[in-house]
């Protein structure tokens, strides 16, 4: 299917106009985080989550004063957040404080929240779901999530700069972590949790923009061999313009299905889905002006397309002439008549 009829865009014109729109929003997540912090799920934080139907729904307030009256710091330390749709009446309390991680007391938390409910007589309501996690499991959690990552860029580092060049490694892994910054940054200003729900959505989205990127890549690859006399940044072009059509369709189709899975994937898929949106959109933005950017912009560009060159000969009239020789030479066609006279004499 051919979207485009030879686009002939310059997208490397703008990468300076890109990599600064990325620093604004890398730099503007990094204020928000400093100043109202990143959400992280239970999974990390550790702690007690319970999900609550009510026959009719409470204010948020009277639920963190009746957690107040029964959890010390219950009320302030609490997150407390309407659940499902409006109809479904539910509202999901988690509580960052849990006992010790072992036997029965795991479930004393979440014992305490029925009574906290019980006790303000919110009217009836059910638990429909509870989730515990203790302090040594989200610490572990937490290290094996770095780990899974650092490990994946490590991992494209390396089969990139064998499998191409290393100005390309470089470029793929900054596109990399620039959409790991950016999601996590609209993951900030959304107010996400980083659940482990979300780090498979960035694992996911790592390995989307990577291979988009590699697409990229090797057609610069090709493209060195057709086009040796042509400056680095016209190839590039001519390489991102061809393969901009299946750009398009991949990206294009990939966010329709995430898009279809937030709208319809229920609350506990939103903040996968949305980090999957937010990834998509990012990473091919980043394999167009962030990878391809830094390319250009290595200072041993020039050196790696040297062996794809054809050497260059010195022009015929820079070279020495012997004494007393004219240097006009006969032209090819003058040559022949003058042989065509001789054989006719």
């Amino acid at each position: 299917m051919q979207i485009f009829k030879n686009p002939n865009y310059d997208f490397v014109r703008w990468r300076f106009h890109a990599i600064g729109l990325s620093l604004a929003v890398i730099l503007a997540g990094a204020v928000m985080v400093a100043v109202k912090g990143l959400p992280i799920g239970l999974e990390f934080s550790g702690g007690t989550l319970v999900i609550v139907q009510f026959e009719q729904m409470p204010t948020d307030q009277g639920v963190r004063e009746a957690l107040g009256r029964v959890i010390p710091g219950g009320g302030e330390n609490s997150i407390v957040q309407r659940y499902g749709t409006a109809d479904q009446r539910q509202m999901m309390i988690r509580v960052p404080q849990v006992g010790a991680e072992s036997g029965a007391s795991l479930s004393q938390t979440a014992e305490l929240v029925v009574r906290a409910l019980t006790e303000a007589n919110l009217g009836k309501f059910e638990v429909i779901g509870t989730e515990i996690v203790g302090p040594i499991v989200g610490r572990e959690l937490t290290q094996k999530g770095i780990l899974a990552t650092a490990f994946a860029l490590a991992g494209i580092l390396v089969y990139i700069a064998l499998r191409f060049q290393l100005s390309f490694a470089v470029g793929a892994v900054v596109a990399t972590i620039h959409d790991l910054l950016v999601t996590l940054a609209f993951l900030a200003f959304f107010r996400y949790d980083l659940s482990l729900n979300v780090i498979a959505a960035i694992l996911t989205m790592t390995g989307y923009s990577v291979n988009d990127t590699i697409v990229i890549f090797d057609r610069v690859r090709e493209r060195f061999h057709d086009m040796r006399r042509d400056s680095l940044i016209h190839i590039v072009n001519v390489a991102v313009n061809q393969t901009l059509g299946r750009t398009i369709l991949t990206a294009g189709t990939a966010l329709l299905s995430v898009l279809a899975l937030f709208l319809f994937g229920g609350e506990v898929l939103h903040g996968f889905a949305f980090t999957l949106i937010v990834g998509i959109i990012t990473g091919t933005y980043s394999t167009v002006y962030i990878a391809v950017a830094i390319v250009t912009l290595w200072p041993w560009g020039a050196a790696n397309r040297a062996p794809a060159r054809a050497p260059v000969t010195a022009p015929a009239a820079a070279q020495p002439q012997p004494s007393g020789q004219s240097l006009a030479q006969p032209s090819p066609s003058g040559r022949s008549r003058k042989s065509r006279k001789a054989r006719a004499s």
